[in-house]
């Protein structure tokens, strides 16, 4: 007997249950031998889908399979996988403490449970809600064959605070189309669910298996090989598992709470370290390592604890921004394109594969951007301001190329990059999902935005290493130094270090044309949906732009401000 449909409660309907189709003989007392497919939540804190998993448990099988897709590895590069495979053997681990074993497969979902069900007589199946549609496809033929086969499928929401589905279904259809409206819709539906229990797999068989072709792969099994030296020669290293997520999370806590302390929210925008340890929970959240609602409700019970009083929006606006993507791409399979994305402007955006590639390999002529692109291809992540500076500077700021080409680089490169969040980034500082109020020469210019994020000089000087002999009078600005101060700092700009890859001041007034131009295209388009700002608070809290940063802070390159002879607005 077939039950498709089994509703949530009210008081889970928002939090965590999304559909259950159940396929089973009518005996209810009988012992289930389940199979927790592992995609993303790659973590056994907070899982509901794996708590679902072991009720009623006879045999648990936690299983992971490699199907050339499976949370973005058709477009990662090495460090990506590196994180990926780190965090699958600290999994593996976990389990092998619990006398078991992480079972990791290469092939095409379907196939391989078809084998397994029948091999291991599997009668439930759990995951964790990937709530992307490019990932549709790929569950929904998973859940025919668990109906074909008469097998429990239960599928549970946890990668996010919401269900996408149900904040566009309370948004009447649609997914909101400002960050404001997504907030009020959110708080309507309530505040997230609190994390869940470890699992207790006490009386439960978790089976291993004495072989090698189902243990964790090695980059050098997978023929995956690193671009250059530095990627096995990083200064920070960025470790993927869910041990070290959580030792990350409790450092996390004690600098939120620390900034509580001093009246301050969100401590790693007003007081951004570019070359501190990494302290940055995303490329955790974004493989699972961390649940989102441990991270979550850590901030804001840190914040009741230190203030008395509950959490304001802007203690979890990052967290905030990540669920706003993710429903953004709700429905919407051409999310990361131009062409066919009902969303972003089809702006006519030139190219050029030169420049295209100086920027990706750092030899803009820009320290500053050049740093920022040396520490992603070097390290796979950069920090928030960082990340708009360069995506700025690729697209509307100086060289006028298609966000997709630098959504197709961090796709690669970055640890964290999923594929509507960073999507979701890329379209609004490109000025692509369209807003009015962000635009070049008032926001990130190449050389004063990096004075004002790296005053020392210290993160150009670790990652442009040919110019750590550069006085910092020049430093963000090279070309400006006289002769015999570059002979003296062994850097001849055009010959050591390359020139300006660009004009910034004339290119920023003609890509400012340029914008004018969509502006008049939108004007026509006056019913096309948007992801927007609201005001221009919400983009100097999202940019993190000077006029939002800590004014004890001071540029002790102020000096330099001036070389390049653009307005100061």
């Amino acid at each position: 007997m077939t039950a498709p449909w089994i509703m949530p409660t009210e008081a889970t309907r928002s939090l965590i249950m999304v559909i259950i189709f159940i396929s089973m003989p009518g005996d209810k007392n009988y012992t289930d031998v389940t199979i927790h497919w592992y995609r993303h939540g790659l973590r056994l804190h907070d899982n509901p889908a794996l708590l679902e998993g072991i009720k009623n448990c006879g045999a648990f099988y936690p299983v992971y399979i490699l199907d050339g897709k499976v949370a973005g590895t058709e477009t990662a590069g090495y460090n990506r996988w590196r994180f990926l495979l780190e965090s699958l053997e600290d999994l593996d681990r976990s389990f092998k403490k619990l006398g078991g074993q992480l079972y990791v497969f290469k092939g095409d979902p379907v196939d391989i449970f078809r084998k397994l069900f029948s091999e291991w007589n599997v009668t439930k199946l759990t995951f964790e809600q990937d709530p992307e549609p490019i990932w549709r496809e790929r569950d929904e033929l998973v859940k025919n064959l668990c109906i074909q086969r008469k097998v429990t499928c239960i599928e549970m929401v946890s990668h996010t605070l919401w269900d996408p589905r149900l904040i566009s279904k309370k948004n009447g259809g649609v997914p909101p189309v400002t960050y404001m409206l997504f907030n009020q819709v959110a708080r309507s539906l309530g505040p997230p669910s609190h994390p869940m229990p470890l699992p207790d797999f006490q009386g439960i068989s978790l089976p291993a298996k004495d072989n090698n072709g189902f243990r964790v792969p090695s980059l050098e099994h997978l023929g995956i090989k690193p671009e250059c030296d530095e990627q096995n020669k990083r200064v920070n290293k960025w470790e993927g598992g869910e041990t070290v997520a959580l030792t990350l999370f409790e450092t996390r806590r004690k600098i939120e709470e620390k900034a509580f302390e001093a009246n301050k929210v969100l401590p790693n925008q007003s007081q951004v370290d570019l070359i501190g340890p990494p302290v940055s929970m995303s490329a955790h959240l974004r493989f699972g390592c961390l649940s989102i609602r441990t991270l979550y409700w850590g901030i804001v019970d840190t914040y009741k604890k230190v203030k008395s009083e509950e959490a304001p929006l802007s203690a979890t606006a990052q967290l905030m921004w990540r669920e706003y993507f993710y429903t953004m791409s709700l429905n919407n399979i051409k999310y990361n394109k131009v062409e066919g994305n009902p969303i972003c402007l089809n702006v006519p955006w030139h190219t050029d594969d030169e420049k295209l590639n100086r920027w990706l390999y750092g030899q803009t002529g820009f320290p500053w951007i050049d740093a920022i692109m040396n520490q992603l291809r070097h390290e796979g992540w950069i920090h928030q301001v960082a990340r708009h500076a360069t995506a700025c500077f690729l697209t509307r700021g100086d060289l006028w190329l298609s966000w997709e080409k630098g959504l197709e680089v961090f796709y690669k490169y970055l640890l964290d990059a999923d594929w509507s969040v960073c999507a979701g980034n890329w379209m609004w500082v490109a000025s692509s999902a369209f807003e009015d109020v962000l635009q070049c020469p008032k926001c990130f210019c190449p050389v004063r935005y990096g004075i004002r994020m790296d005053p020392k000089g210290a993160y150009i000087r670790r990652y442009v290493p040919v110019l750590k002999e550069m006085p910092l009078k020049y430093l963000f600005s090279p070309w400006t130094a006289p002769l015999l101060v570059q002979e003296n700092a062994q850097c001849i700009v055009g010959k050591d270090y390359p020139k300006p890859i660009v004009d910034h001041y004339k290119a920023a007034k003609e890509n400012k044309k340029y914008m004018d131009e969509v502006k008049e295209l939108l004007k026509r388009e006056k019913d096309k949906p948007h992801c927007a700002p609201c005001n221009q608070a919400e983009v100097g809290q999202f940019a993190f732009l000077p006029e939002y940063e800590d004014p004890q802070i001071k540029c002790l390159a102020s000096e330099t401000c001036h070389a390049l002879k653009i307005d100061t607005d």
